[in-house]
């Protein structure tokens, strides 16, 4: 029998479809966690706080597969994992579809001038003309990340007629390389920030990028906080140098009821409540996870493979 250890919320979803050859173990608390982690041979951590679930990860000696709902890891030991040689996978594309009509919300949101409809509305006043002119329709914007959640955002974008030029490692039609997008960025009306957070992606967008936008053009980023200069973008807005923000995520999280970006009227913030924004997540989630729990037993690859070396 090969020793599972999982999180009681999913046991209703998954109890009775698991294979004969997976002995489940459940937790309802961070203590019965601990306590149930070096026995695990497969594990799903998941818990709100993320250093238990780090802990939890480090007692596990035994672990061969780690299972997330989370896309990001970065918070795991992800040197420990790759050091045991643990095969690690994560919720990759779970809440792709919600996060990617987020994206499209804010981009709306922004170019109608919609936050200022809502708080007329909250007046009583009856406003004459629209606060935002701004069509999506023949705008262009850069993407980058096309993973599962930018796949999702660019047709999404497409079928409001905007024109999306995507980041690629490879070569495609209508793409641009890696090394390629600073010098265009000029060219762009949105920049769509949908990466991983890797020591790669760290902080690039900063003081640079941003001077090289457009003064009209709108920074969204669904990504990680991290993956932004934010004291360069504060700067950048309160100068307006760029036309605004759509941030569903900040560094650090939650944001101090006293940082700048709150009082910004260029930039809009969504407290990173973009995946949550639907009710089929651990459905989903338990769904790939029975799946994988067959293969697993029938020794086949699991999907979809986080890779510790590289961060996603």
């Amino acid at each position: 029998m090969t020793v599972a250890v999982l999180s009681g919320l999913v046991r209703p979803l998954i109890e009775a479809r698991l294979p004969a050859e997976i002995e489940p173990r459940w937790y309802t608390s961070v203590e019965e966690l601990l306590a149930l982690a070096p026995e695990a041979e497969i594990g799903w951590f998941d818990l709100d706080k993320k250093e238990p679930m780090a802990e939890a990860v480090r007692c596990a000696g035994k672990l061969k597969w780690l299972n997330s709902i989370y896309a990001g890891l970065d918070f795991l030991p992800l040197d420990l994992l790759a050091e045991r040689r643990v095969t690690v996978t994560n919720g990759a594309g779970i809440n792709a579809i919600t996060i990617a009509e987020y994206v499209v919300m804010l981009m709306l949101t922004h170019a109608k001038g919609y936050r200022d409809v809502v708080r007329a509305q909250d007046r009583h006043e009856w406003l004459m003309d629209s606060p935002g002119k701004l069509e999506l329709a023949d705008t262009r914007a850069l993407l980058l990340g096309l993973g599962a959640i930018g796949g999702l955002i660019m047709t999404r974008l497409q079928a409001f007629d905007v024109e999306v030029v995507p980041v690629r490692r490879t070569p495609a039609a209508g793409a641009l390389g890696p090394h390629e997008w600073r010098a265009r960025l000029g060219e762009f009306d949105w920049v769509i920030l949908a990466v991983p957070a890797t020591p790669e992606t760290d902080s690039m967008i900063g003081t640079a990028e941003l001077a090289a936008m457009k003064d009209s053009a709108v920074l969204v980023n669904i990504a990680r906080g991290a993956v932004v200069d934010q004291n360069a973008l504060v700067e950048s807005l309160q100068a307006k140098r760029i036309g605004g923000a759509l941030l569903d995520v900040t560094t650090p999280e939650p944001l101090p009821s006293d940082d700048p970006l709150w009082n910004l009227e260029n930039a809009q913030i969504t407290m990173h409540l973009s995946g949550r924004a639907q009710s089929k997540m651990f459905v989903r989630s338990a769904e790939r996870f029975v799946e994988n729990c067959h293969r697993f037993v029938a020794g086949d690859a699991l999907a979809p493979i986080f890779d510790p070396a590289r961060g996603y």
